[in-house]
């Protein structure tokens, strides 16, 4: 996939995330690309709106997919995510099996702008070095500077209102 793609399934993963914000979930989303580049699953978190507190939007986007394809086909899908994947969607993805994790922008961008929110008491561990962990090899791509501040801008005033 060229650059483009991953920028343009970026702001996808944003808008989704955008739509969590006004569900009255907290602002992350992340969607599912096949390998012929189709959008195949879109995510909201609904953590707050469900009660569970594994509904992070790639934990449940990780479940989804994991119940609709094959261990085989995920391998060659894309995880693309508005901000880069916690230790328990890290986790979740690793055991779906979905092949590349593609992020806007990094753990520690969001939590600076988290801060000690108890909602979200952000991991400061990068996803890759859990998966370096691992027995798998998961390809991961970055931030994306270029679209890390409009992830960004979908949590401005979010976290200081709770």
């Amino acid at each position: 996939m060229q650059k483009e793609d991953h920028l343009k399934n970026l702001r996808i993963a944003i808008k989704v995330s955008a739509q969590a914000r006004e569900h009255g979930n907290t602002p992350f989303g992340a969607i599912l690309v096949g390998p012929d580049g189709e959008v195949l699953i879109e995510q909201e978190n609904i953590e707050v709106t469900t009660g569970k507190c594994t509904g992070h939007a790639e934990t449940t986007l990780a479940d989804r997919a994991s119940q609709a394809f094959s261990k085989n086909f995920l391998a060659k899908c894309t995880l693309y995510t508005s901000a880069e994947p916690c230790a328990m969607c890290t986790g979740a993805i690793y055991w779906a099996n979905v092949g590349r994790i593609v992020y806007a922008m990094t753990e520690k961008q969001l939590l600076s702008l988290t801060g000690n929110d108890q909602q979200n008491p952000t991991f400061d561990i990068p996803c890759r070095e859990i998966l370096a962990h691992g027995q798998k090899n998961i390809e991961v791509l970055g931030p994306f500077d270029e679209v890390a501040a409009e992830a960004a801008a979908v949590h401005e005033g979010y976290w200081e209102k709770r």
